[in-house]
Formats: structure tokens, C-alpha cells, sequence
């Protein structure tokens, strides 16, 4: 039998066994949301869909499995309350790492085929990458008192105005990895495709714009989905600035229960799936967008 075929199985199991996680916790988080949001649809705010004592008998029924309900109970009280930290690490995420591909793609753009911008974008992406993202945080939200800087309009979208200066430091921060992706990925693409585009009448960043980039932003896909990760992990340094996100709301849980290792290893838990469904998506988007018969990667 060949390799192929005997690794198919496994690699159809691992993909089911995926796929029914992902589908059973976003499920799950997606009620959660809805419950809370609309002010109790099927239980009131803040109450775990099944009540931790019930979990708790299921244990003394079956002692074997003691531990286990025991687990499952302790994280059925908790779990309510980290639902909005993870509703916000998802908004720090996602907000701050479409911002900053708005930057990036410029950004890079510049750094390969600008002149004297080129200086402009090394600057800017030696800087945000050669100092720490937390002194970052500290520089935008303490010193400069960002909180000053938020619209009254925008004041009550979030908790507090420190949602808003991680918002901006991871945009800043995030915009400066992603624009060395995709600056090398626009170093791969062959340099005749741009005088190709000069050739058939279009201008230097027309020629960018049509032919260059959407090859190059292809192949920085990769780069890319590791700073989706790297940025669902180090939203956690905005707990520093007061955001009461999915790191926070465990460690203040932590505080009160002194529960410290069962709180953040559910807590990890959480990460965890962010992180594997992060993943999967960008391996279902690198696939949508694959150009035939180029880089295609083996199954």
C-alpha cells in the first residue's frame, strides 16, 4: 500500500474530529453571545447553560469519572464570564490585523520599489518591530493619555478608552510584521511580471497594483496566518492597559477564587481554540485563492 493511501484515513479523522470542535465551540460561543446580548434568551446573564451541581451528580453517580464532572462543572461557572473576554480578543484581533494589512500593503509597496519612501517604510518597520509591543501600549495609552484622544460618540463602544489604544498599538505594531511579509513575498514574484505590465501600457504602480500584487499577496498568506496567531496570543498584553479581555478576566477570576492554575489552564483551553480555528480558516483561505498548479501543497 502506498504512503498516500495509508495516511488518508487518519488525516480524514483528524479533519472530521476539527471540524465537529469547531463546529461545537463557536456553537456554543455563539449562544453564549446571544444570551447575554439580548438579556437572557434562554438563561439570565452570566448563568451557565447547565447548571454546574447537575454536572457535579453526574459525578457522584458515576465515581470513575469523578474528576472529570468535576472539571466540567468548575468550568461551566467560569466559562460564562470569559465569553465577553473572548468576544474582545476577537475584536482586538480581527480590528486591529485588517487596519494593519491596510497599512502594510503601502508599507511594503514602498520598501521594495519606492525610493526614497523605501527609507520611510525601514524606518517605521525597524521601529515597530525593534521595541517591545507592550512598551508600545504603555507609550500610546499612559503616555500619551490616549483616553484624551477618543471621540464622546465612541466613548461607550467599548468598556473603557483603553480598548481603543490596543486597538491602535496592535494596528501599528501588527502593520509593521506584515509588511516585511509581504515584502518578501513581492520579492518572489519574477521582476519581469512588472515590466511585463509597463509593456502592455499600464504605469509602474498600475502595473503594482494589477499584475505584482495579487500574485505576491498569495504567496505572503502563510506569513500572514502566523501574525493572525501571534496576534490572537499577544492580545493577552492588553490586559496591562486595564482591557478587560481573555487574559484579564481570568486573572481578576483567578484573584478572587485563588484558582490560579484551573483558571488559566481553561483559559489556555480557549486560546487554543482560537488559535486551531485561526488556522483552519487560513488554510481554507490559501486554498481558495491558490493559483493552479502553483505551490500547490501536498495532502
Amino acid at each position: 500500500m502506498r504512503e498516500d493511501e495509508t495516511e488518508l484515513p487518519s488525516s480524514s479523522v483528524g479533519r472530521t474530529v476539527a471540524l465537529v470542535g469547531g463546529a461545537l465551540f463557536w456553537g456554543w460561543l455563539s449562544l453564549r453571545w446571544l444570551n447575554d446580548w439580548f438579556g437572557g434568551l434562554f438563561v439570565p446573564r452570566g448563568q451557565p447553560f447547565v447548571p454546574p451541581s447537575a454536572i457535579e451528580g453526574l459525578g457522584a453517580a458515576v465515581p470513575a469519572l469523578r474528576g472529570f464532572f468535576d472539571a466540567a462543572a468548575f468550568a461551566a461557572t467560569y466559562l460564562p464570564q470569559l465569553s465577553s473576554g473572548v468576544w474582545l480578543t476577537i475584536v482586538l484581533t480581527v480590528t486591529s490585523i485588517s487596519l494593519g494589512f491596510i497599512l502594510a500593503v503601502p508599507l511594503s509597496v514602498a520598501r521594495v520599489y519606492g525610493r526614497w519612501s523605501s527609507y520611510v517604510s525601514l524606518v517605521y518597520t525597524e521601529l515597530l518591530r525593534g521595541t517591545p509591543l507592550l512598551a508600545q501600549l504603555f507609550v500610546i495609552y499612559y503616555g500619551l493619555d490616549f483616553s484624551q484622544f477618543v471621540p464622546p460618540s465612541l466613548a461607550g463602544v467599548f468598556p473603557n478608552a483603553a480598548v481603543w489604544a490596543a486597538i491602535v498599538g496592535f494596528t501599528l505594531n501588527s502593520a509593521a510584521y506584515q509588511a516585511e511579509y509581504i515584502r518578501s513575498a513581492l520579492l518572489s514574484v519574477d521582476p519581469g511580471q512588472l515590466t511585463a505590465g509597463r509593456a502592455v501600457g499600464l504605469t509602474k504602480l498600475g502595473a503594482i497594483r494589477y499584475v505584482v500584487l495579487p500574485q505576491g499577496l498569495r504567496f505572503a498568506i502563510p506569513g500572514w496566518s502566523n501574525e493572525l496567531v501571534y496576534l490572537i496570543k499577544y492580545s493577552s498584553l492588553a490586559a496591562f492597559i486595564t482591557v478587560p479581555e481573555l487574559f484579564q478576566r481570568t486573572e481578576s477570576i483567578a484573584s478572587d477564587t485563588f484558582r490560579y492554575t484551573a483558571m488559566f489552564t481553561l483559559a489556555a483551553l480557549l486560546y487554543l481554540a482560537l488559535v486551531v480555528s485561526a488556522s483552519r480558516l487560513m488554510v481554507a483561505v490559501e486554498d481558495r485563492v491558490a493559483i493552479p498548479g502553483l505551490g500547490v501543497r501536498g495532502r
